[in-house]
């Protein structure tokens, strides 16, 4: 009788094990290079946030108090210069204290403050759950980084190994580069 419980608890914490890794291989975090995320991107942009908003859906099939952010980011595009005005969105945010939801994906709450200037990758979706359709950023976090002002013109901040930006480097380094990614892509 005791080795059949042992065989049965075996098999449930191998099953239980089994579960785990297979929604934990669904929930992985995506590395881009910059050729990676401009072929995943529709377009990005290098611009200033203007405003920033923060909606709630409750949604009868995929759930109740769901929350996005949506950035609106004035600039140029990195694919061809032109002029834009473009919103972006991402998962998370709150509209009062208690009402809203963090989410680790999102961008940090410092680089998405009203007036920072930032360089955003962007991509349509239909739905990103609850009928949200917008410009979603692109790999949440991983699609937008800060800029700053040097004395040799703006410079966009990298993010490290595993980054589409990895190393610090100046916007127009990026655009050119962006530019020449964006003219090999597919249509």
């Amino acid at each position: 009788m005791r080795t059949i419980q042992r065989a049965s608890a075996a098999v449930f914490l191998l099953g239980a094990l089994g579960a785990l890794l297979s929604v934990s291989a669904l929930a992985q975090i995506r590395s881009f290079t910059l050729e990676e995320m401009v072929q995943h991107a529709d377009q990005a942009i290098h611009g200033q946030i203007l405003a920033s908003r923060v909606e709630r859906i409750d949604s009868p099939v995929d759930g109740p108090e769901l929350y996005y952010t949506t950035l609106t980011i004035q600039g140029r595009t990195l694919g061809d210069g032109q002029a834009t005005t473009v919103d972006v969105v991402f998962r998370g945010g709150f509209l009062a204290e208690a009402q809203g939801v963090f989410n680790s994906e999102a961008p940090a709450a410092d680089d998405v403050q009203v007036g920072r200037r930032v360089i955003a990758f962007y991509r349509w979706a239909d739905d990103m759950g609850g009928g949200k359709a917008g410009n979603q950023l692109v790999a949440a976090h991983g699609g937008l980084y800060r800029t700053i002002e040097t004395p040799r013109g703006p410079a966009v901040l990298g993010r490290g190994a595993g980054y589409a930006i990895a190393a610090n480097r100046r916007v127009e380094q990026l655009e050119t580069a962006v530019r020449t990614l964006a003219a090999a892509k597919p249509r």
